[in-house]
């Protein structure tokens, strides 16, 4: 039991180096599968991943993602108040599907040498 004890907590360690390293792709697959606006992605990225973004991270990296082509943003009154809605692009897909084509052929290496 202890090695599994073992394997879960460098799991859980992967988990949380890749979120890190890679949040920008899973912001692109959370608004991929429905536009949203900031606090909505703060809340999403908590409860599907386990990670607290703060606004400061946040935005950033979301005007840099605009910036490069791969989401946009448009603003909708909702209640009374503006919200910016961020949505992929044609490219934030083409990035996407370039991630996923990568992890499948890593994993075919692995199985392949196994």
């Amino acid at each position: 039991m202890e090695n599994q004890e073992s394997v879960e907590v460098f799991a859980a360690e992967l988990e949380r180096r890749f979120v890190k390293d890679f949040l920008d792709l899973l912001i692109l697959q959370l608004v991929e599968t429905q536009p949203a606006w900031g606090y909505k992605i703060i809340k999403e990225t908590e409860a599907e991943y386990g990670v607290k973004l703060r606004h400061g991270a946040l935005y950033p990296m979301l005007n840099a993602l605009e910036a490069n082509g791969f989401i946009m943003s448009r603003k909708e009154l909702e209640k009374g108040r503006v919200r910016k809605i961020y949505e992929i692009t044609p490219e934030g897909k083409k990035l996407l599907q370039a991630y996923h084509n990568f992890l499948k052929r890593q994993t075919f290496r692995r199985n392949a040498k196994t």
